[in-house]
């Protein structure tokens, strides 16, 4: 009875040296968090990151609630509304530059590469980038996309002098080059692409450029928050960031637990669609050369300072924020613990 005894405390100490490092003795930390649209694929992470533990394991309370745009998330991380947003961030150099007090910093790049395109539909006679001159394009005011577009235009040689815009609700935009009101639009690529899939758009009438293959190779989307509240929540930010690349591994290694967590956040989740979206993402935007030989989230300080010059040029920015300032990798954890 007494070796039995012993065997099993010693079985059940193993156990317990088995499970995930839990921080004790501190209260969960209530975080408001952005997301830049409504749920698809790739938020996942951090559906999966709340279901499975980890946020717990970090002592984290996560309220993560639905974006408009990346410059939506932009000005409400911005105003102080929340804490920490998910979006693509170039629209922050203008931004940044016009407001210091509230200034953003990215803390963890998920996209290596933007995701932003130039998207059409067989038949609109634009069959490059540069067709879209003089021509219609549409997509909601704040739209990342739509506010990298000068930068993407100078580097591809558009001629943007006799474009016409028409704003829209983000939700109308895909109907709107569907129904011809405009020839073109800008926006994530996985994200039209699968939406006019939605439509009932045949995927070979689909047409986009994504501006990174195209000419605007810079960081997109991301874990982004004002300097300021950095400074007073450092070891939070680091927390928050090991709990969305942890988060994110869950989803690359597991996409329908990933998708049919999000369902359970929104019962309109459309998981079949929302698998080969975020397998879009994953490929053109997550898993690069670059992230798979450096890490996940790694900064490349020349690449920043690219985001950052061409959209000085193309938004009339004169006093760009520094790239040391603008992003850092000072809460992202050690390299061995963001290989994929």
């Amino acid at each position: 009875m007494l070796l039995r005894r012993r065997h099993l405390m010693a079985t059940a100490a193993g156990a317990a040296l088995a499970l995930p490092a839990m921080r004790t003795g501190h209260a969960q930390t209530a975080l408001r968090f952005s997301l830049d649209w409504a749920l698809q694929g790739n938020h996942g992470m951090w559906a999966l990151a709340e279901d499975r533990g980890i946020y717990r394991r970090e002592n984290l309370a996560v309220r993560m609630d639905r974006g408009f745009g990346s410059g939506d998330a932009i000005v409400k991380v911005g105003s102080g509304a929340y804490d920490l947003g998910f979006a693509d961030l170039s629209g922050a150099v203008k931004f940044n530059a016009e407001n210091p007090q509230n200034r953003l910093v990215m803390i963890y790049p998920v996209f290596d590469r933007t995701a932003a395109a130039l998207m059409t539909l067989a038949g609109r006679n634009i069959n490059k980038p540069q067709d879209v001159a003089g021509r219609s394009l549409g997509a909601p005011e704040g739209e990342g996309s739509r506010m990298l577009f000068p930068a993407f235009a100078r580097v591809a040689g558009i001629n943007t002098s006799g474009i016409r815009w028409t704003s829209m609700a983000a939700n109308l935009r895909d109907t709107m080059l569907r129904t011809g009101q405009v020839d073109a639009v800008t926006g994530f690529l996985f994200t039209v692409h699968f939406n006019l899939v939605g439509l009932g758009i045949p995927e070979d009438q689909i047409l986009g450029w994504p501006y990174a293959e195209n000419g605007l190779d810079i960081y997109g989307s991301g874990v982004f928050a004002r300097a300021s509240w950095l400074e007073r929540n450092g070891e939070t930010a680091s927390r928050f960031v090991k709990a969305s690349i942890d988060g994110l591994k869950l989803l690359l290694n597991d996409v329908p637990g990933g998708m049919a967590a999000l369902k359970k956040r929104e019962p309109l989740f459309d998981e079949a669609l929302e698998a080969r979206r975020f397998a879009m993402t994953r490929d053109r935007s997550i898993l690069t050369p670059n992230s798979r030989a450096h890490g996940l989230g790694h900064v490349d300080m020349a690449r920043v300072q690219q985001l950052i010059q061409v959209n000085a040029e193309a938004l009339g920015v004169a006093n760009p924020p520094k790239a040391e300032e603008f992003f850092t990798d000072r809460y992202l954890p050690a390299k061995s613990e963001r290989m994929v």
